[in-house]
């Protein structure tokens, strides 16, 4: 379709219309600024709106490409920024107002790479209290609302980020994940998104006061969420430029060497203890099947010791929680958050002292088996959550709430913890909401990853593109 709105083409539309000249970067900006302003009062996706300074770098785009072309790949394209990351004249207060004190003076260095590729960022997204919902809601900031359906959670932390671009604010959206926080979101809003790996993208804020726990450095990683994969793709490849201020970072070209042969997908549906809705398990069919249809070669086979990981990741990071965060938590949280807390650490009692010191330990011994496993099966095709989208408040609706969205999420922060990239596209639609899959990967082959999530995404079709039709 050629008549629709600017707001709502894919990133790679957009960007080959202003490089071509066709378009604008005035006019690609205005145009997400308009929606932004039409939509943002319900969904409350963005919590800081920057609509004046981004058309006047909108403005300035278009200068230089009268006289030089597009500054890079994302020239005029509009973007958004999580609230967690530093950006020059907004305080990084990470979901909490009474960090607003803490204003930044410089890009972090992800920000940077999309400015740098020529990205314009229109607003910055909502996030919970402290990053550390699979919800997006604060007292502070509000609710972020799932453009589905208000009955719906738009997922956590970076709900707001998937919010605004799945309701066209915005081509991409910048956002990070320690324990599924790119991937919750993707899942129950219908967008695309690959966690990073380890080293894989810049991490690092300017404005910190001091060095984040070990464990959170490592699964912590700073990614995109888009509508289509191809998005996903087209901002990584800027994502991934170098930045030396992150000492895990690690300077790999984002296009791997294609490998020989059909590439060999272990494939698992296991729930462990817990139940597998039957909507999710079709979406596993049909993932497998568009797989198995593109040319790969489906294997189903168990991956080495993902329930163990996933509650061995959960009490670690809980564990150095303690150490570093949990004082701020309980001086500047809100009650509810606090009570939040309480029931995660009950469900997950963190390791503490030589525990866990020993955990630590024992991480490499699974990224290990892990390696190995992906020397023979170089993907994975995984339940994300196994039960389909829950409701706003699901994980504050007590202990079982809270183990419901978070405990339950074996495959999501199993992943963090092994430091292994993982995607996430729908593959099923039940009861007016996207159901997504998850495809792990090796090492560094982000790219091989999108491959295979952009092969489901072939069989099932973009979502939104369903979406927008019921605004029509």
């Amino acid at each position: 379709m050629t008549d629709r709105p600017l707001w709502q083409l894919s990133a790679v539309e957009l960007s080959n219309r202003i490089s071509s000249g066709s378009v604008t970067a005035t006019e690609s900006v205005e145009s997400a600024v308009a929606r932004m302003n039409e939509t943002n009062p319900h969904i409350n996706a963005l919590n800081k709106l920057s609509a004046d300074t981004a058309l006047s770098e909108a403005a300035h785009l278009d200068a230089v490409f009268k006289t030089s072309g597009p500054v890079g790949p994302l020239h005029g394209v509009p973007i958004t920024i999580k609230d967690n990351v530093d950006q020059p004249g907004f305080a990084t207060n990470n979901g909490v107002k009474a960090f607003d004190v803490w204003v930044a003076s410089e890009d972090a260095p992800i920000v940077a790479n999309m400015r740098d590729a020529g990205a314009v960022v229109i607003g910055r997204s909502n996030t919970p209290e402290f990053s550390l919902r699979a919800t997006t809601e604060s007292p502070d900031f509000g609710r972020t609302y799932n453009p589905w359906n208000d009955w719906a959670s738009a997922g956590g932390s970076s709900g707001g980020a998937s919010a605004a671009v799945m309701s066209g604010m915005g081509a991409i959206a910048h956002g990070n994940d320690i324990g599924g926080s790119l991937r919750y979101p993707s899942t129950v809003t219908g967008a695309a998104t690959v966690k990073p790996g380890l080293g894989r993208t810049p991490a690092y804020n300017p404005s910190q006061r001091e060095e984040r726990g070990i464990l959170s450095q490592i699964m912590s990683t700073q990614g995109v969420i888009a509508r289509e994969v191809r998005d996903v793709r087209l901002a990584m490849r800027s994502a991934v430029t170098y930045r030396p201020q992150d000492p895990w970072m690690a300077p790999v070209p984002f296009e791997g060497p294609a490998l020989e042969g059909p590439v060999k997908v272990a494939f698992t549906r296991n729930p462990f203890e817990f139940d597998l809705h039957p909507e999710v398990d079709k979406a596993l069919t049909v993932a497998r099947e568009a797989l198995s249809e593109a040319g790969y070669d489906l294997v189903e086979v168990e991956p080495p010791n993902v329930r163990a990981i996933g509650d061995m990741a959960w009490r670690t990071l809980l564990g150095e929680l303690k150490v570093h965060t949990l004082p701020l938590m309980r001086q500047f949280g809100s009650p509810s958050f606090n009570t939040y807390l309480d029931h995660l650490m009950d469900i997950a009692p963190p390791f503490e002292g030589n525990d866990l010191l020993v955990a630590m330990a024992e991480r490499s011994a699974h990224v290990r088996d892990w390696l190995v496993f992906l020397q023979e099966y170089p993907l994975v095709l995984t339940p994300f959550r196994l039960q389909p989208t829950y409701a706003w408040d699901r994980d504050y609706q007590g202990r079982e709430g809270v183990e419901d969205v978070l405990y339950q999420g074996i495959y999501s922060i199993s992943m963090n913890f092994l430091g292994l990239p993982a995607g996430n596209v729908s593959a099923n639609y039940n009861d007016g909401l996207p159901i997504g899959v998850q495809i792990i990967g090796r090492r560094f082959r982000e790219d091989m990853i999108l491959d295979a999530c952009e092969a489901i995404e072939a069989r099932v079709g973009v979502m939104a593109h369903r979406l927008f039709e019921r605004e029509a």
